[in-house]
């Protein structure tokens, strides 16, 4: 490839990017608090989690909240699934993956991504909380990516909701041993993470997170958020 060709397909990638990210701007500005939810792709509709975040997603919904997730099938579908029944918008941020991922027919509002950090970003910017269902390497990085932002102040900090406590107790019990106590990150960090058993916990936590203060950012919190 010659040069001439290498820069204008450069060009071409960053239009792709600037297009995905006004999209995404575009269409959920106006969207009002919302919770992000991330959970697996392959949880089968008759898993009790399944039910379990459609339940969640349901109880957030009639509470005024936005729900999105990725788009798919598993936690995602159910997710969009219980806010779709429920009173407010349902939202799928879809990426386009080469297995695994289809869009579900949940979703009030469906956007469809190339690239992971513009989604990212998108998950991220409109959030006032997110909820974690038990899931494998997407699921971690996306946690992993919020618990980072919150941790750096690179955004403001909100609840994070890990539901199952018998499947995150492991993981959660490791970064206390090892993390913590080799001091790779702080007890305190500890804190940024809430785990939960049933649907009927998660929404008390994010009410109480928020108090009388309202889900929109401040004007601080909305100038840290451009620099996302």
């Amino acid at each position: 490839m010659d040069e001439n060709s290498r820069r204008q397909r450069e060009a071409d990638r960053l239009r792709r990017y600037a297009a995905e990210f006004h999209a995404g701007f575009e269409h959920l500005d106006d969207l009002g608090p919302s919770v992000s939810v991330f959970g697996s792709a392959r949880t089968r509709r008759d898993d009790p989690r399944y039910r379990l975040t459609e339940r969640i997603a349901r109880l957030l919904s009639d509470a005024g909240f936005a729900v999105v997730s990725g788009g798919g099938p598993g936690i995602m579908e159910a997710a969009n699934h219980g806010a779709f029944d429920g009173k407010s918008d349902s939202v799928g941020l879809n990426i386009q993956l080469p297995h695994e991922q289809r869009s579900n027919t949940y979703q009030d509002i469906s956007l469809s991504f190339r690239h992971f950090f513009a989604r990212k970003v998108m998950f991220v910017r409109y959030a006032c909380a997110y909820v974690v269902l038990p899931g494998g390497f997407g699921t971690l990085d996306e946690m992993a990516e919020v618990l980072t932002l919150i941790q750096t102040g690179k955004t403001r900090r909100v609840p994070v909701v890990l539901v199952d406590r018998s499947f995150w107790s492991g993981l959660l019990g490791w970064m206390q041993q090892r993390m913590v106590s080799e001091g790779y990150i702080d007890a305190a960090d500890m804190q940024l993470m809430q785990v939960v058993d049933t649907a009927e916990e998660v929404l008390p936590v994010i009410l109480g997170h928020y108090g009388q203060r309202g889900y929109a950012p401040s004007k601080e919190e909305d100038d840290l958020m451009f620099e996302l």
